[in-house]
């Protein structure tokens, strides 16, 4: 959805009408995620819900819609594997109509996400309610309604701890709202503002960093105490670049844990005092670039800093899987690799030497 919005606004401000198909469940070995979208208005297409298996259905369902429908395609249906969703997995795609009458908050979702201001949509997918009905949440308020307060109460404390995590995906409640029931199912889609990579040594490596992080959509910044080093020109794919000591800049900005921090500078001066304000953070992930011999130098100026083991625990140096890279893009890929396989709770292993499914159930 995130990735259609710039395309739709303009139909939506013009008072057009459209389909917009967007991806609320998974299993298996489906194609796209949850919250994958793609919009129809005449011949125009943009975005996509399966990356080319089920497009042409969609399309067809899309541009005749007239009120919202959960379409299921999967193996386990004849004509959805006819269309060609042949990897074995099942998509459920809710298909409605939007324009300015029918989804009026469009706008005020596009300015946050924007905004990078953290919001959720919540659409009542199948069950006693009234389907497509939608709430908009963001963490200080909500608009719009579900049919019964009490739902939409509940709705909103689950869809606020979901944006906290940037989790998209399906609740269940009873039919009045009750949490332990699962006779209505509500689609929350999270926009979260990207999360952050902190890269910090403005070295070759650091500029290859930021670009797969950029890839990956993070917010990308890139510090150095050197401005000689530190400056956009060496890193156009960074969001920022700033110049201070990297310690300062880590205690003086919020961490959260979506936060990836890649220390590249293998600099005592720099990256000692550095993890010792970084593994204290709640980031989901602090790696240091160096041999095995700076590691083990450094746990050692760690300790007599006083970071207790647990905290050395969190450390992942050196940095990267073990894919044998050499050059900076290389070891941004192995880097990039080590998130992924954090992300997704992948083994890192050749997928020809696994069994079983490829896509893990939960991150």
């Amino acid at each position: 959805m995130r990735d259609v919005l710039t395309e739709i606004m303009p139909w939506w401000r013009s008072g057009l009408r459209f389909g917009l198909a967007t991806v609320v469940s998974t299993f298996s070995s489906a194609p796209r995620p949850p919250g994958a979208a793609m919009a129809v208005r005449g011949d125009e297409v943009v975005g996509s819900v399966s990356g080319g298996c089920v497009e042409g259905a969609v399309f067809e369902l899309a541009a005749e819609i007239d009120t919202p429908v959960l379409q299921r395609y999967g193996v386990s249906d004849d004509d959805a594997f006819a269309v060609g969703l042949t990897c074995g997995g099942i998509i459920d795609i809710l298909v409605e109509p939007v324009s300015i009458e029918t989804f009026p908050e469009l706008g005020e979702i596009s300015a946050s996400v924007k905004a990078h201001e953290p919001v959720a949509v919540a659409t009542i997918v199948s069950g006693p309610g009234r389907m497509g009905a939608r709430r908009v949440i963001w963490p200080d308020r909500s608009s719009g309604t579900l049919g019964l307060d009490r739902l939409d109460e509940a709705v909103d404390d689950d869809a606020r701890g979901m944006l906290a995590q940037g989790a998209t995906g399906i609740r269940h409640y009873g039919g009045q709202g009750e949490r332990r029931l699962d006779d209505l199912a509500v689609f929350v889609h999270s926009f979260a503002p990207p999360p952050r990579m902190l890269v910090f040594g403005a070295i070759d490596f650091a500029a290859a960093v930021a670009r797969v992080g950029k890839f990956l959509g993070y917010h990308v910044t890139v510090c150095d105490a050197r401005p000689i080093f530190a400056t956009p020109k060496r890193f156009p794919e960074a969001d920022e670049v700033v110049v201070k000591w990297p310690h300062d800049y880590l205690a003086s900005v919020q961490v959260d844990e979506r936060t990836v921090i890649c220390v590249l500078t293998h600099d005592p001066k720099f990256d000692v005092p550095l993890l010792e304000v970084a593994l204290r953070t709640d980031a989901g992930y602090v790696g240091a670039m160096g041999s095995r011999r700076t590691h083990e130098d450094r746990l050692d100026r760690l300790r007599e800093a006083g970071l207790t083991e647990d905290e050395l625990a969190r450390l992942r140096s050196p940095i990267g899987l073990d894919l044998g890279a050499r050059t900076p893009e290389e070891t941004a890929v192995s880097i990039a690799a080590e998130l992924i396989q954090l992300r997704w709770g992948g083994s890192g292993r050749p997928l020809t030497h696994t069994e079983g499914r490829i896509h893990q159930e939960t991150p």
